[in-house]
């Protein structure tokens, strides 16, 4: 995917996709960036954050920081994910609620069609290329079917889950959040020590933050150093690698879906939001529209489900042929 240069106002879009995109459970904000065309300037602006920043302050200061690590595109990009996390908590979170198989048909559609889009950047098939896609869409599939994990507070554990959590935050196809449920730690790092550290400010649970921070900070550093390497040395087999998890990760988000274990707390009870309805669910299994609408007693909305598949897709199709114009 070659290094394109984008305004100020596309990048600030882009980040809000990436932002909303990380407000639905299962989607990555990895996906969007890829299909938008800014994956592989993103992995190399984080590549470009180390101990080498010491020595260009040093030698060309502020300027020359500023553009080693390409601070006007992380500067757009990441003032437009905060926005479009904000847009996504209030309007896809409510259109979740509501409409939960149309938002999905659309984000089905969307990596559907980004499945297509990305296999056709692979210049030459073989069979490395094959096995690659194959296995890493098994893995992406086996993650969605995982049941979550005991998990732990330990520190070890808990740097591990931030290496994680932020690795998978990066690649298309895997959230983040998903991925801290199956280690079992979601509850311990978002329900309790983040919401700790907002409200108590206790020592231990700040203790537990900064470790967790850390952790996300090697994970960014180490995952965004081996893409931009495997970018740059095996770009075949990245590309048929992200197709893959993309691929694995359909199951995650087919449209219909009937809840079937959610998030409990540490005596076992099932934590519930303000409005006394479960929190989080933690798996869930996918289900005809007729099985749908008889488990929830609410509509399938299949025609609109087809159209919004297919509007998915041609927002992909749409976006290469911007890309194609400006190659």
């Amino acid at each position: 995917m070659s290094q394109k240069k984008h305004t100020s106002l596309g990048l600030a879009l882009r980040g809000a996709a990436m932002g909303m995109a990380e407000v639905i459970p299962g989607v990555s904000g990895g996906t969007i960036a890829f299909i938008t065309g800014i994956y592989e300037r993103l992995i190399n602006s984080i590549k470009s954050i180390g101990f080498d920043l010491i020595g260009t302050f040093r030698k060309d200061g502020i300027k020359g920081l500023w553009q080693a690590v390409d601070g006007n595109f992380l500067l757009f990009l990441i003032g437009g994910m905060v926005g479009g996390i904000v847009i996504g908590i209030f309007g896809i979170s409510y259109l979740l609620e509501n409409y939960p198989p149309i938002v999905w048909a659309f984000f089905f559609g969307l990596i559907l069609g980004s499945v297509f889009y990305i296999g056709k950047q692979i210049t030459t098939w073989s069979w490395k290329e094959v096995v690659m896609l194959v296995l890493c869409a098994a893995v992406a599939y086996g993650l969605t079917t995982t049941l979550p994990a005991t998990g732990s507070t330990s520190y070890l554990y808990v740097f591990i889950s931030g290496v994680i959590a932020i690795s998978a935050l990066i690649l298309p196809g895997i959230s983040g959040s998903f991925i801290l449920l199956i280690m079992g730690m979601y509850t311990y790092i978002v329900q309790d020590t983040l919401k700790g550290v907002l409200s108590t400010f206790a020592l231990d649970k700040i203790i537990t933050m900064v470790v967790f921070a850390f952790g996300c900070l090697a994970g960014l550093m180490s995952i965004s150093r081996l893409l931009s390497w495997t970018f740059a040395n095996y770009k075949n087999l990245t590309l048929s690698a992200l197709t893959g998890f993309m691929l694995g990760s359909l199951n995650k988000i087919w449209p219909w879906k009937e809840a079937t274990q959610w998030l409990e707390d540490a005596s076992g009870t099932i934590i519930l939001d303000e409005n006394g309805l479960p929190d989080k669910i933690l798996m869930e299994d996918n289900i005809s529209p007729s099985a749908y609408e008889l488990a929830t007693n609410q509509s399938a909305y299949l025609p609109y489900v087809i159209l919004f598949s297919i509007v998915g897709v041609g927002v992909v199709f749409l976006m290469s042929m911007a890309d194609s114009k400006k190659d």
